[in-house]
């Protein structure tokens, strides 16, 4: 191996502009997840927006983000 093949995978980041436009996307919707949670009127929380709306909204995000970890940026390569 040499040097500059060295300095290439250095400077190169660790996913694709297609990986961080879908995490970007997957942040966003728990953001708004979470806020759904918070804007739920019912007492501590126990409405339909705080206890199903909300984390089913939060779970959609998480979900973005493993796809947006696996998935495989073909510019990347």
């Amino acid at each position: 191996m040499n040097y500059t093949n060295m300095e290439e995978n250095k400077n190169r980041l660790a996913f694709g502009k297609k990986n961080y436009t879908v995490m970007l996307v997957g942040l966003l919707v728990l953001a708004v997840g979470f806020i759904i949670m918070t804007l739920d009127k019912e007492a501590y929380g126990l409405g339909f927006m705080g206890i199903t709306l909300g984390p089913i909204v939060v779970l959609a995000g998480f979900i973005i983000e493993l796809f947006a970890i696996l998935v495989k940026d073909k510019t990347n390569e």
